[in-house]
């Protein structure tokens, strides 16, 4: 099998728990650092997916690597390869496929919690886990639900968790490849950003992120691992 292709666009944000993942699993992965310079694939090929990470930019932003990796997404959509997004990623993803990225009504930060849109959206990916559960979020800003596209998670600051496109692609709002030195390191970094919003209701200090750390984190992995896998299902060969 090809490998899958991360990309990371910020140091402090990289794959995390989802590089442990695909290296437990047996997967191949690269990881191109668009922050440090490497340059966007011109094609998909040769690769089995494509993984989006997070960054502090916005998708909005006159940045020269942004309208080759929107093609590129658009590119990995037609030939069916599958597509997975982690905040920015997911926000970069919806762009790509004509959806729209905004402000959020508050920033959230912090643990919060998500829940299933409607009865039992998209089953054979959410059916292993319960109605509400909790995530991680750092953001702003939020994304459209792009057409043809099935929304699967709202949270109550941000109707816009999480949508499936084709049974193939997945976009996250919210971060579910969270480390522990990760969360240390963005609480280190946006303590700035923490104090500026600490109006939000959807802001947490970083005392309070790093309660309970170990068990909300495992936590947290269970819910990766399901999404993880079903994502990684439809990987090419």
């Amino acid at each position: 099998m090809h490998p899958v292709v991360v990309l990371r666009f910020f140091q402090i944000e990289g794959p995390g728990y989802l590089g442990e993942f695909l290296t437990r699993e047996g997967i191949l992965w690269d990881q191109i650092n668009v922050d440090a310079g490497d340059r966007v694939p011109g094609d998909i090929n040769g690769y089995s997916g494509l993984v989006l990470m997070g960054g502090p930019m916005s998708a909005n932003d006159d940045l020269p690597w942004i309208p080759p990796l929107l093609g590129l997404i658009r590119q990995a959509v037609e030939r069916g390869i599958p597509v997975l997004g982690h905040c920015l990623g997911s926000q970069l993803m919806s762009k790509a496929l004509g959806g729209r990225i905004g402000p959020n009504p508050v920033k959230e930060i912090g643990w919060g919690g998500v829940s299933k849109v409607g009865h039992n959206p998209a089953p054979d990916w959410l059916g292993e886990l319960p109605a509400s559960f909790e995530v991680f979020q750092w953001h702003g800003e939020t994304f459209s639900i792009p057409d043809g596209a099935e929304r699967l998670l709202e949270s109550p600051f941000c109707a816009n968790q999480a949508f499936l496109l084709n049974n193939l692609h997945l976009g996250l709002q919210c971060h579910i490849e969270m480390t522990a030195a990760m969360i240390k390191a963005w609480c280190e970094a946006g303590a700035g950003e923490i104090a500026e919003a600490s109006d939000s209701p959807a802001v947490q200090q970083p005392v309070a992120i790093e309660e309970n750390l170990a068990a909300r984190l495992q936590d947290l992995h269970g819910v990766a691992d399901v999404l993880y896998a079903k994502w990684a299902r439809g990987l090419r060969d």
